[in-house]
């Protein structure tokens, strides 16, 4: 599983090409790019208020009991 060959990649675009026609695809892969690039913005988002809590934990004075 896991292992596309040429001929299956082949197979699928022929498929997709005749599923949806020559017009449709396009559109298609913009939509595609711009939801990737919305879940690449939003993961580093999320990366960057981690990081930030993270950084702050750290620079607050702790009181220890002795």
């Amino acid at each position: 599983m896991g292992n596309l060959g040429f001929q299956e990649i082949l197979l699928i675009g022929v498929v997709i090409l005749v599923l949806f026609g020559g017009k449709k695809i396009p559109e298609f892969m913009r939509g595609l790019g711009k939801g990737m690039r919305e879940f690449t913005d939003a993961k580093d988002k999320i990366k960057n208020e981690l990081n930030e809590s993270i950084n702050e934990k750290d620079k607050t004075p702790s009181i220890e009991p002795k």
